[in-house]
């Protein structure tokens, strides 16, 4: 089993405490967001990797050393201000963070993810070419992979349609930002990547790939028995994974995010947080029916 750490929501950065509790204990509980009633509990004994995805990595850096299933870290880290990534921290404070996990658990099993990638006024292609040229000279023989996707219009993005002020992301655009993304990339030992992406940017230094790679899970656990999740277009080939977060918990409140998009909602959960519980948000009920996932 992948174990996903998590795309809905940062547990890293805001319930990091809970998940180390939950490594310690063994086992942990997942409320099915479709049928709240229905619990996955899943034991760590049955999980072969834990793939991280965070905005804040300093919090999990002290216990990295002492978990012993194999980790993949993804660490998202854009360029946009605290107009578009309210709470996320000092970008200086996430760079010092990365390299602090490179001696941990080697370059090859962390990753950058510079995504989504926007066009509005303030943040043109000229700022993100020259804010991905700073990071890749700051990271440089840190990061082996930079993952990049461009923006999808989810919920929430629709939401703030009018604060964000969108422009459209023409092939062109899209090419240009390619072009020197990679330059920039393999200029310091790395490259970039994308899953689900216009095939025609493979012909502009883009190397296709995936986030959850068969490649890299077989190198970290030596098992090929995985499924394709396969669910994004552009024939997507992303190993499936369970997601132990819950959607509307992430007080980042970044205005492009798919998996939070009720603010009231976000706020109520986060109280209902408790570090000692099975489960991220609330406690187990009585009606609860609760199933052992082991795969």
């Amino acid at each position: 089993m992948i174990l996903m750490v998590s795309g809905r929501t940062d547990i890293i950065n805001y319930y990091n405490e809970w998940f180390i509790n939950r490594l310690k204990n063994g086992f942990v509980d997942v409320r099915n967001p479709i049928n709240p009633n229905l619990v996955s509990r899943i034991f760590f004994s049955d999980v072969d990797l834990i793939v991280i995805c965070t905005k804040n990595p300093l919090p999990i850096i002290p216990y990295l050393k002492d978990i012993k299933i194999p980790v993949l870290m993804q660490v998202t880290l854009t360029s946009y201000k605290n107009d578009i990534e309210v709470n996320v921290i000092n970008k200086k404070l996430i760079i010092e963070g990365i390299k602090e996990i490179r001696k941990i658990i080697g370059k090859d099993n962390i990753y950058v993810r510079y995504d989504p990638i926007l066009l509005n006024d303030r943040y043109d292609i000229d700022y993100h070419i020259k804010a991905f040229k700073k990071l890749t000279d700051l990271l440089k023989d840190n990061i082996n992979y930079y993952i990049i996707s461009f923006i999808d219009i989810y919920k929430n993005v629709k939401k703030h349609l009018n604060e964000l002020k969108l422009k459209e992301i023409k092939i062109e655009d899209k090419i240009k930002i390619v072009e020197n993304f990679s330059y920039f990339a393999h200029k310091n030992n790395s490259k970039i990547i994308s899953c689900a992406e216009d095939e025609i940017l493979l012909n502009y230094g883009l190397d296709k790939g995936e986030c959850i790679s068969a490649n890299e899970v077989y190198r970290l656990t030596g098992k090929i028995d995985f499924k394709v999740q396969n669910i994004r277009k552009n024939n997507c080939r992303c190993l499936s994974s369970v997601d132990i977060g819950s959607y509307n918990s992430c007080l980042n409140f970044c205005k492009y995010c798919y998996a939070n998009f009720k603010e009231e909602d976000i706020i109520k959960n986060n109280k209902s947080h408790n570090k000692y519980s099975s489960l991220l948000i609330g406690d187990l009920k009585d009606t609860d029916i609760i199933k052992v996932r082991r795969k």
